[in-house]
């Protein structure tokens, strides 16, 4: 592994000491307050500046009447002031609600509208949708624009700094919930996963006091943050670094050959990727002129990784990956794959997700939830500190998620193997991964029904060797109407983020193959797509 962390570093954290956000700005500002906590676009803010700001921000929130537990929303890219809001709202003890920046009007209205959220912070990229978005949000009390003032919300930097850099007289709790992102379900309706202080950082805890090599971090590493903020995996992999005190680079979003410049010009040692993201960087031009001596470990998770890639990539970054495996609702990784099992000439380990990760319990149930033995395949279920407090307003499907004990319900199938590796083989669920993306069955059907030629559809999940699965619809016209793919694949992007939209479209004769109860039977449909295949995720 190039670059020898400081060991001693690790040590020296005490993460007793912020057993929620907001401590992570307030015990760093005390220990390190000059450090970088984090660069943006060329700006950087030292901790003491960090968490200054995030005490403008509690406050702020409260004189607009932001009370302990109430939602506040951000759309749009990433940026420094995301972090300052984050720790801020922690401050408060308000709920951040995270939004993909990629959605459609319509569904960030459905989220923030079920958040019930006050406020909504945008980034400038969202400010020539204000209208639409002030129109399907009325209860939303005031816009915040991060960027320079515009007509229909308020500025930023000046709404913060007209307010005290005091602590604000709030008593947080680990308990209370500090994040709430939203996940579709297979009926399509968002979920709002509620994931209290705890959740997101006493795993964290448990796991820097074990001896992971990948998993340590040192003095004057850097941490590049370029995945989206309304997912797990990027709001997620930020608090990481914050949390150890690195410096953490800022990204708007993916972009390949910027992400390639700022992890030479700054000595990124440690990064969060999805194997798309590796595939797409290996296919820049400079990527073999690029300096990544500084890079210590590459973690990267939503797919399994192919072997010629990672042979490719270990060649070319010169250091070690381990793969993560986890959900939302476990606030992310609860398995992973250390380094040590990823060989370049393949193993049976890495066709698995890996092993659980310290604190985190694994078991594979049948139908009536029995526990299985080893080698034998049924639903994953997880019990760690890390499974999240709820669905916000959904006790009954909480209550079908996570039992009395406190297992979880992954709607992945696998098994263990006799030393407790993990492999997944399929969905039970039918949603689709299509590189760092989630997408559902019935959000998309339910799109594309509205399209006037169209009798009926399914959508599956198709292989493809960039994204790991594609969106396909399988579609069936009504009686002398003429539709072709593009066509039904433009009419989707007019109701749903382009990135749910199908890739391709089939058509079919007749019916579409249904169980006695009715619903359509996506396994038979996609099992033609899948033939041969060992893994079928």
């Amino acid at each position: 592994m190039s670059g020898t962390p400081d060991r001693a570093h690790a040590s020296h954290i005490d993460y007793d000491a912020m057993p929620t956000l907001g401590d992570i700005a307030r015990y760093h500002a005390r220990e390190r307050p000059n450090s970088v906590a984090m660069w943006f676009e060329g700006e950087e803010t030292d901790f003491a500046t960090l968490d200054r700001r995030a005490n403008q921000v509690a406050n702020a929130l409260i004189a607009a009447g932001v009370s302990k537990g109430d939602r506040i929303a951000h759309l749009g890219k990433g940026c420094a002031e995301f972090f300052e809001l984050m720790f801020g709202a922690a401050k408060a003890g308000a709920v951040l609600t995270p939004v993909i920046f990629r959605l459609a009007t319509p569904e960030v209205a459905g989220i923030v509208n079920d958040a019930g959220a006050k406020m909504v912070f945008l980034s400038a990229e969202q400010m020539e949708r204000i209208g639409e978005l002030r129109a399907a949000m009325p209860g939303v009390q005031s816009f915040i624009c991060f960027e320079a003032p515009v007509e229909g919300a308020s500025h930023y930097a000046s709404w913060r700094d007209a307010h005290s850099s005091a602590e604000p007289d709030v008593t947080v709790s680990p308990s209370d919930v500090a994040l709430q992102l939203y996940t579709s379900g297979t009926t399509g309706k968002p979920k709002g996963v509620m994931l209290s202080h705890a959740n997101i950082l006493q795993g964290r805890r448990e796991a820097a006091l074990e001896p992971m090599e990948w998993n340590t971090w040192a003095e004057g590493d850097v941490n590049l943050v370029a995945l989206p903020l309304g997912h797990i995996g990027g709001v997620g992999w930020g608090i990481v670094g914050f949390l150890n005190g690195a410096k953490s680079i800022i990204e708007r979003e993916f972009i390949p050959p910027r992400v390639l410049e700022l992890m030479g010009a700054h000595g990124v040692s440690k990064i969060f990727l999805v194997p798309t993201a590796v595939q797409i960087l290996l296919m820049q031009p400079n990527v073999r002129r690029t300096d990544f001596s500084k890079l210590r470990c590459v973690l990267y998770g939503a797919a399994p990784i192919a072997l010629d890639l990672l042979r490719e990539a270990t060649a070319v970054f010169g250091a070690p990956f381990c793969q993560q495996y986890g959900m939302t609702e476990t606030c992310g990784t609860i398995v992973y794959l250390p380094p040590e099992d990823h060989t370049p000439d393949g193993n049976q380990r890495m066709r698995g997700a890996g092993k659980p990760m310290p604190g985190v319990e694994i078991r594979i149930v049948g139908p009536d939830r029995t526990p299985l033995p080893a080698n034998e395949t049924g639903e994953i279920e997880t019990r760690s500190v890390a499974n999240m407090v709820g669905y916000w307003n959904q006790a009954e499907t909480t209550a079908e998620t996570v039992d009395e004990q406190g297992w979880l319900r992954t709607g992945d199938a696998g098994y263990l193997d006799e030393d407790g590796y993990l492999y997944i083989q399929d969905r039970i669920k039918d949603m689709i991964c299509s590189g760092a993306e989630n997408v559902y069955p019935a959000e998309v059907e339910s799109a594309i029904y509205g399209h006037p030629a169209i009798q009926e559809v399914a959508v599956i999940g198709v292989p493809d060797d960039k994204w790991g699965e594609a969106v396909k619809a399988i579609v069936v016209l009504k009686p002398g109407e003429q539709a072709s793919p593009e066509d039904i694949i433009a009419f989707t992007r007019t109701r749903i983020a382009a990135f749910k939209a199908p890739k391709s479209v089939d058509f079919a004769e007749g019916m579409l193959p249904r169980g006695p109860s009715g619903k359509i039977l996506r396994r038979a449909l996609r099992e033609p797509y899948w033939a041969g295949r060992e893994r079928r995720v």
